[in-house]
């Protein structure tokens, strides 16, 4: 029920798709306005699901007596105003997401207080534990919802009811029943997520393997073309000269086109050799390209200098993997909106230098992702420099052999 949580499946996460057209052109990737986002966001099966309960809770409220009616509202209201605040904060707000939840439940027990509102209190409670699944762990989650349903039974003790536990029991069956539902529904979400990021590394490699087999396959023709047809030209025109040099023949102006027709031929055969065997380097964009698309956020700006060319797979490689540890930093633990990737050439070197618009800590910690970057950098003789930006981004250059 939170913001990207346990709502059928994540509304910021597109299908992968392997059509190259729309890969290279990076519409997969772009960046969703914030009120779009947002009413996906409140769309979502199981958000709808809970404000409208709690939205007939407050139509039950008529029945309460008159004198309670607007503490109750107030008391429905904050709840309600917690709820959507809930469902609107990124997962990457976790203090703000936890002081949420925690300031949840008085409001639901707080309900228990007045006259003939036992039964909205219980509801609430439902929607509370629910979002808990969304939020915490199933073992936090847990300990929360034991600790909240014994102050439950304390206040309904108190209040002098015959048989709280009871209650209080058939609440938790509820409260279990919908944590359950949430908990399925987020790892099938977690299961979807693992297996597009999978897809599209797989579309990221396969775009580099598709473009080193077109190089391959350039070379060959190119090869062909020299020692097939420019042999066997370079043949004909010295034939051609021979006849021409034969006093028959000399001056015959059909001998004399036919040399100078072979001559043009095989001026135009080396230019085309000589242009199969350019080296125009892999396809870098579209891969990197490819590897974005599951992250609509935060959206990826490519920029590759003309100049670039990458004709080591494992140099490729390595980059395709940089920008994919950066986007997934950017994405889990920074919040940010969009990340920038430059990559050009520079004192005999690949340079390669991302940053993004989020916010992290003061002291980068460097995790297993880090370190593999570093790993696969050192293999190839590079360097890897980590810092933030003046705005508070995480800045990443990495720097390889030319």
């Amino acid at each position: 029920m939170a913001a990207g949580r346990a709502g059928g499946h994540r509304p910021d996460l597109p299908e992968v798709t392997s059509c190259a057209r729309a890969i290279a052109s990076g519409r997969a990737a772009a960046e969703h306005g914030r009120m779009r986002q947002m009413l996906k966001v409140l769309l979502q099966p199981l958000t709808v699901a809970g404000l409208l309960t709690i939205l007939t809770v407050g139509h039950s409220l008529r029945f309460a007596p008159s004198a309670d009616r607007p503490l109750a509202g107030m008391l429905l209201a904050a709840f309600l105003l917690l709820f959507a605040v809930l469902q609107m904060l990124p997962d990457t707000r976790r203090r703000t997401r936890n002081a949420t939840l925690l300031a949840m439940p008085p409001f639901a027990l707080a309900l228990n207080a007045l006259s003939f509102q036992v039964g909205a209190s219980q509801v609430l409670l439902v929607i509370w534990v629910a979002c808990t699944f969304t939020a915490w762990t199933p073992r936090v989650a847990i300990g929360a919802a034991l600790l909240v349903n014994a102050l439950f039974y304390l206040l309904l003790f108190r209040a002098g009811f015959e048989d709280p536990l009871s209650m209080v029991l058939i609440n938790m069956g509820f409260q279990s029943l919908a944590a359950i539902c949430v908990h399925y529904a987020r790892s099938a979400e977690d299961s979807r997520d693992a297996l597009a990021r999978v897809n599209a590394d797989l579309l990221a490699t396969r775009a580099l393997l598709d473009d080193s087999a077109r190089d391959a396959e350039r070379l060959r023709v190119a090869r062909e073309l020299h020692d097939v047809a420019g042999h066997k030209l370079t043949a004909m025109r010295l034939n051609l000269r021979a006849l021409a040099a034969e006093p028959a023949l000399a001056g015959h102006p059909q001998v004399a086109l036919a040399e100078r027709l072979s001559a043009e031929l095989l001026a135009d055969i080396r230019q085309v050799v000589q242009s199969l065997r350019d080296d125009r380097g892999l396809d870098l964009a579209t891969a990197l390209r490819a590897l974005a698309v599951p992250f609509p956020r935060p959206a990826l700006r490519l920029a590759i200098a003309p100049d670039v060319r990458v004709t080591d797979p494992a140099v490729a490689e390595t980059v395709l993997r940089l920008a994919q540890e950066a986007l997934t930093n950017a994405a889990r633990h920074a919040g940010a909106g969009q990340v920038w990737l430059h990559i050009d050439n520079g004192e005999g070197q690949l340079r390669v230098d991302i940053h993004d618009d989020g916010q992290c800590g003061e002291r980068v910690c460097e995790g297993n992702g880090i370190a593999g970057m570093r790993e696969r950098l050192a293999t190839l003789r590079g360097t890897l420099d980590i810092g933030r930006t003046a705005a508070g981004g995480m800045r990443l250059q990495a720097r390889l052999p030319g």
